[in-house]
């Protein structure tokens, strides 16, 4: 398995530059990069974006096997997404293990607000049985995972300015995923995405903004 995490162009005002995904079941090494950030922003704290992005409309399916309407389930929710899939060997399983770290030291009301979603890359081969058993893994019992059709994954991550790149299989049977690994926090006030984290975020750092993103505010 190869993995290649790219940057997004989300945050006009920062040159960015995230951490690649690296590990290959074929014997290579993945790309690195070193995270960077211009305009003052402290790594791992969160983007306040100038423009707000539209939650994408996006129906999937769930891992109960259900259609999930993500805009009729995530209405008036502090919602966070992430795009990416379980055979990741680091940055995937490290985000989510950091928000289910997160998540477990919020009060229960809070926890009952937030919504978690994972969006995989990959929907070949993550079934919703094995986005589940993922998700359970590093922490996010309550968390959504949902896969579906790749091209309208790609739309959707596309709408965010994330990229997703179609898996590739090698000559060497191993497979490439590309995709940007950014998380977007959508605001229970006005459903909008106001908030962008990248690798660098810490369940230390979520821990202490995800209170304030349930509250519509910013962190």
């Amino acid at each position: 398995m190869r993995t290649k995490i790219l940057a997004t162009a989300l945050v006009a005002t920062a040159a960015l530059t995230l951490t690649a995904c690296g590990g290959s079941d074929g014997g290579g090494t993945g790309d690195k990069a070193a995270a960077e950030v211009k305009g003052g922003q402290k790594p791992g704290h969160a983007f306040v974006l100038d423009a707000a992005k539209t939650k994408p409309d996006l129906v999937l399916t769930d891992t109960d096997g259900k259609k999930y309407d993500l805009l009729k389930e995530t209405k008036g929710r502090p919602t966070l997404l992430f795009f990416g899939y379980t055979h990741c060997p680091d940055v995937c399983p490290l985000t989510m293990s950091n928000l289910g770290i997160a998540e477990k030291k919020l009060s229960k009301a809070e926890r009952e607000k937030l919504r978690v979603v994972f969006v995989t890359t990959d929907p070949a081969r993550d079934t919703p049985k094995r986005i589940r058993s993922w998700l359970d893994a590093q922490g996010g019992t309550d968390f959504v995972g949902l896969t579906g059709g790749f091209d309208t994954i790609e739309a959707a991550a596309r709408s965010l300015g994330i990229y997703v790149e179609k898996p590739k299989k090698e000559k060497d049977g191993s497979v490439t995923v590309s995709h940007g690994a950014e998380v977007i926090g959508f605001s229970p006030k006005d459903d909008k995405g106001h908030w962008l984290y990248t690798t660098d975020a810490s369940a230390d750092r979520y821990a202490k903004d995800l209170p304030k993103i349930i509250e519509g505010r910013n962190p």
